[in-house]
């Protein structure tokens, strides 16, 4: 035990210090590390974007369909559906990650029509929260999902 000093059986808080620091200030990681963080990043996202954004929108489709932006003249009903494809299903399978690239594609669209069309590309406005969205989904896609998914068990 390096970290008690005998002469006064105190623990010694620079070696602990030292540690830490060299942990902290590390680019190493492990194998671990980086598929739990995977896991974190689909479920907070994934949860997020299907219970705030997905299912409001879903529980109230008759309401917005006549309202909804017609996004290149696919008409607004047609526009609410494919979101809540993107916002609600994809989401789904985005936590449990099953065919995680693939749903990733319909949400990165969906955050990118919310970022520079409906926001602006506000940045630090109004556009903030599409713009978390977006670049989550587009390190979960450049990543994968992860070995703690549907997709890692399938490519065992």
């Amino acid at each position: 035990m390096f970290f008690v000093d005998k002469r006064n059986a105190s623990f010694n808080f620079d070696a602990i210090n030292r540690i830490l620091m060299k942990k902290l200030l590390s680019i190493k990681y492990s194998a671990t590390s980086f598929n739990i963080s995977l896991l974190l990043l689909r479920l907070v996202l994934g949860a997020t974007m299907c219970i705030n954004h997905g299912y409001p929108k879903l529980l109230q489709f008759a309401e917005r369909k006549d309202g909804f932006m017609n996004f290149m003249g696919l008409g607004g009903p047609t526009s609410l559906s494919l979101v809540i494809f993107a916002e609600f299903f994809c989401a789904i399978f985005l936590m449990i990650g099953l065919f995680t690239r693939f749903t990733l594609i319909p949400l990165i669209v969906v955050m990118s029509v919310a970022f520079f069309k409906s926001h602006g590309g506000q940045l630090f406005d109004e556009g903030e929260s599409a713009a978390l969205f977006l670049s989550g989904f587009i390190a979960i896609l450049l990543c994968g999902p992860g070995r703690v998914s549907v997709d890692g068990l399938i490519n065992k």
